[in-house]
């Protein structure tokens, strides 16, 4: 761009001129910010560079079609969006399992160490950084040039808050330096404490509520379908991480964040690389100590793995990777009052009594229910109404009573009688005798199981339908629309059919009708994981629903080999308790579920109305020769460890089982391999000896 066509008036630039003259305002705004916003060190005066913006504001008003992905405007915000898109992870965004105490820590290298099969002499060098209490998010660079950003979302599936993202000013919009043509990078979005009062003054001052604490500001702030109230919030960004990249960047993690720093992020400078366990934990405890004086919320400190190769060994197990691991800070707690204790029936029958508490405020958030988990907790701690008790919460964790205070106890308090029948149906609640918990009996003819089942179904990790919160849900049980899962499906038929009665309840106009119909319209294809997990069977968490998903591969055959299995003996048993993490107790809660004749017929009248479809291969996985195969693994393992051996079969797309049946495709033998490796052979099932299974790998 000639100096002649920078000084240009707007209404005489060419369509070329304006395309080169927006793509120079980019980048000089975009030091400018830099040096203002990260260094304090400006070289324009503020009115140069309202200058500068205002003449970008014009090009752009002129030509709107050549408005740029890193254009400075979009710093602003932008007029209010319908609702958020949907962003599928290219690689998900993983949760991690949690350290309370240093030994959990040392608990943790062991663990690496075995998996690997490291010398006690091998230093486990670890990445330690500050966990930031605020939201994940993945953002998505192409050509240098940010294009995407979504929130974390269930790990799989984020919401498209790209617009709400450009705000920040610690979001680089391209990038410093050369860097991989496809560049995924995960951080989290926080509010300063300072910050943070400031914008609750203002919002008291305007008569508006005020946010309870940094972390919800910041979740809040980030989720406005209008970007620019996001654009008025005070919101940071720390990244730590990548996501899908097209080429390498770094061998380990304290290389990346020293990379991420010269593309233009910020990273934590607290962030240090542990040479042993001993330096990692002094880390922890000097931030512990001085937890108070930063000026941001963390809960803890995240350890990795350094060796971005020995991560990549060591994969994940559910939805946590087995590389890292968060140390979580001591509880916050406080003391208040039980000023009465309810219960809550859960969606399988589980009687869970309820502290409703004195207000207290426990960690910067106002607490006034907590939970006292069972019947035998309550009787352990003899909690009674009256009792001053310690609250505590840690993180987003339910609040809960730790202890009473038994000095403080009033005169006549008397022992908490649980009930032993349902508060909301009045059926028997029992208590078997190997469990904590009551529960009752009441099944299906119990409103409230009913009704957490259906809010259950309809949940984020679940179905996830946009729009229909716990609340719609009930609304919907209430006035009769919904009797059972199936019927959310046949909303629309039915509001036709009852000349829209939906539409005319408060609250629910054609617009905010049709959007929900679509959204639920949007979800009668699913991923088979999902469906398992909405059916709310007990013990049947996410992951146990994964694996069942991998296993059976639809539902169709998922209920034809759980009707097997009704026989304890027989080969279709075997092979569902030989299913990695699924033993006989809660295959045996599966099994009930799909025996119970009512479940059975809510499971027809689903195939009627949606299709459960097997989740998408993971990418590793994409034309694997391992995809899709049964493997058994049996003997010792010489090049690597039998759990890292069923981490890459999985990762690869193989099914790993306990027990060698017909339908097993490989079993690989290490050392001494048993009778497995007996039983393979009679039953003509393919045995790979380790050198031959390290070259399918390879």
């Amino acid at each position: 761009m000639n100096r002649d066509a920078a000084e240009k008036p707007v209404d005489d630039l060419t369509r070329e001129e304006a395309a080169a003259e927006l793509e120079r305002l980019a980048r000089e705004i975009a030091h400018h910010d830099r040096l203002y916003y990260q260094q304090d060190a400006p070289e324009v005066s503020d009115a140069e560079y309202d200058a500068l913006r205002a003449r970008n504001a014009a090009i752009e008003a002129r030509f709107p079609d050549l408005i740029r992905a890193d254009s400075p405007s979009l710093r602003v915000g932008a007029a209010p969006a319908e609702a958020f898109g949907k962003v599928r992870h290219a690689r998900p965004m993983l949760s991690l399992d949690n350290a309370f105490d240093d030994g959990g820590v040392r608990d943790f290298v062991g663990r690496v160490r075995r998996f690997l099969r490291l010398g006690e002499d091998e230093p486990v060098v670890l990445a330690a950084e500050p966990k930031i209490d605020g939201l994940s998010v993945s953002l998505r660079y192409e050509d240098g040039v940010f294009v995407q950003g979504a929130t974390r979302g269930d790990g799989y599936e984020g919401e498209d808050v790209t617009a709400n993202l450009r705000t920040l000013q610690d979001l680089p919009p391209r990038l410093h330096g050369p860097a991989p043509a496809v560049l995924e990078v995960r951080g989290e979005v926080y509010m300063r404490r300072d910050e943070f009062l400031a914008l609750n003054e203002r919002r008291a001052a305007e008569g508006a509520p005020p946010f309870a604490n940094p972390r919800n500001a910041a979740a809040g702030s980030l989720r406005q379908l209008d970007s620019r109230v996001t654009a008025r919030r005070p919101l940071r960004l720390f990244v730590y991480a990548l996501g899908e990249v097209s080429a390498p960047v770094a061998a380990s993690h304290g290389e990346l964040l020293q990379r991420l720093h010269q593309w233009g992020f910020h990273v934590n400078p607290l962030a240090e690389v542990c040479r042993d366990l001993d330096a990692v934990l002094a880390l922890y405890h000097r931030l512990l100590d001085q937890r108070a004086d930063l000026p941001y919320d963390i809960d803890g400190v995240v350890y990795k793995v350094d060796r971005f190769d020995w991560q990549e060994r060591l994969g994940q197990v559910s939805r946590a990777p087995r590389w890292a691991i968060a140390h979580k800070f001591p509880a916050e707690q406080a003391q208040t009052i039980v000023e009465s204790i309810g219960v809550h029936v859960g969606r399988t029958g589980t009687l869970t009594p309820v502290a409703n508490l004195r207000p207290v405020t426990v960690g910067g958030v106002v607490v006034q229910r907590a939970t006292l988990h069972n019947e035998a907790y309550i009787a352990e701690k003899d909690i009674r109404v009256g009792d001053t008790v310690v609250v505590q919460r840690a993180g987003d964790v339910i609040p809960q009573v730790v202890r009473v205070v038994p000095e403080k106890r009033p005169a006549g308090a008397a022992p908490y009688a649980f009930p032993t029948v349902c508060p909301v149906c009045g059926a028997h609640a029992v208590r078997p005798e190997d469990e904590a918990a009551r529960r009752c009996t009441g099944g299906l003819t119990c409103e409230a199981q009913v009704l957490e089942r259906l809010q259950h179904f309809a949940s984020r990790d679940a179905f996830d339908i946009e729009g229909l919160s716990e609340k719609t849900v009930a609304f919907l049980w209430r006035e009769g629309f919904i009797r059972g899962p199936a019927d959310l499906f046949r909303l629309r038929e039915e509001n036709a059919r009852r000349l829209q009665r939906l539409e005319n309840y408060k609250g629910w106009g054609k617009r905010s009708t049709d959007k929900l119909l679509d959204a639920i319209d949007a979800r009668r294809r699913i991923a088979l994981d999902r469906f398992i997990y909405a059916l709310g069977i007990r013990q049947v968490g996410q992951a146990t629903a994964k694996l069942l998903a991998h296993h059976y591969g639809s539902l169709m055959h998922l209920r034809a080999r759980m009707d097997a299995a009704q026989d304890r003996e027989g080969e279709a048993w075997q092979e569902l308790t030989s299913i990695e993490g699924i033993g006989p107790s809660v295959a045996g809660d599966i099994l009930d579920f799909f025996a119970e004749e009512h479940n059975q017929r809510t499971l027809d009248d689903l195939e009627s109305v949606l299709e459960a479809v097997e989740p998408a291969a993971a990418p590793a996985a994409a034309g694997s020769p391992l995809a899709g195969k049964t493997i058994v693994f049996t003997g010792e393992m010489e090049r690597m460890t039998r759990a890292e051996a069923k981490a890459r079969a999985e990762a690869l797309g193989a099914k790993v089982t306990g027990s060698v049946s017909r339908n097993t495709d490989y079993v690989v033998v290490g050392a001494a391999p048993g009778s497995k490796a007996r039983k393979a052979r009679e039953l003509g099932v393919t045995v790979l000896e380790e050198a031959d299974w390290l070259a399918l790998l390879a």
